[in-house]
């Protein structure tokens, strides 16, 4: 199942480029290697909000020097509904975890909650994989869209997964009101501030996960984990 591509990739009508670069060296996207960045949608709509607001995000993020990965889950089956976890699009998007350093949440609010998609990715993502984390340790931004009035309930909840899933979230997030009317006949999103706090988001998740680098290690290593190890190791005396 191929990634999503993203259109247009430089493209940012959008963007006042002067006000995003102005100030871009203390940390921002000039690390090496650059910052990997996943990102997950909630939609399979041929008009989905969700991936719209996602492939903004990544154009963003590009331009902020990360590299980025939008995983496409229209063949994901539900959690537990193939024997082992033994599908193609499942072993892809824990591939495409542990290979990220940071990632992007964005849902649709149904219900007054995430959408069952989006949840269904999440679910997919065991806590560990043997002895690799596939989200611990990793930076997170959250987002959501509405077709009504704002509403910051989905964002919430992700924001809750993302403590279950031992991640960084970070402070910022976006919640784009009445979706059909931010993005244009092309999915581009119009200028707006439901725009702008998405660059803000942008910019403090490539932040968060440059700075949080250097301490991966210590952010995965965790007291409970030592002593089951040491508990089943063998004794020097009985060797």
């Amino acid at each position: 199942m191929p990634l999503l591509d993203v259109a247009d990739m430089d493209a940012l009508p959008a963007l006042d480029r002067a006000a995003a670069l102005g100030r871009p060296a203390e940390g921002l996207g000039l690390a090496s290697p650059r910052p990997r960045i996943l990102l997950l949608y909630g939609s399979l709509r041929a008009r989905s909000f969700s991936r719209l607001a996602v492939e903004e995000a990544a154009r963003l993020l590009n331009l902020f020097g990360a590299e980025t990965r939008i995983f496409n889950p229209i063949d994901l089956p539900f959690p537990d509904q193939v024997d082992g976890d033994d599908h193609p699009a499942v072993r892809e998007l824990r591939e495409l975890s542990l290979w990220s350093e940071g990632q992007v949440w964005c849902s649709p609010e149904r219900h007054g909650a995430i959408t069952g998609l989006m949840k269904a990715q999440i679910d997919h993502l065991p806590l560990n994989v043997g002895s690799m984390r596939p989200t611990q340790g990793r930076t997170l931004a959250v987002m959501q869209v509405s077709g009504g009035s704002q509403s910051f309930n989905a964002v919430n909840t992700l924001r809750l997964l993302g403590r279950w899933m031992r991640m960084v979230t970070i402070p910022n997030q976006s919640s784009v009101a009445k979706a059909w009317q931010q993005f244009d006949e092309a999915g581009r999103m119009k200028p707006s501030e439901f725009y702008d706090r998405i660059v803000d988001v942008m910019e403090e998740l490539v932040r968060f996960t440059v700075l949080l680098r250097p301490h991966t290690a210590q952010l995965t290593d965790r007291y409970s984990e030592r002593r089951a190890q040491l508990s089943t190791a063998p004794r020097t005396d009985q060797l």
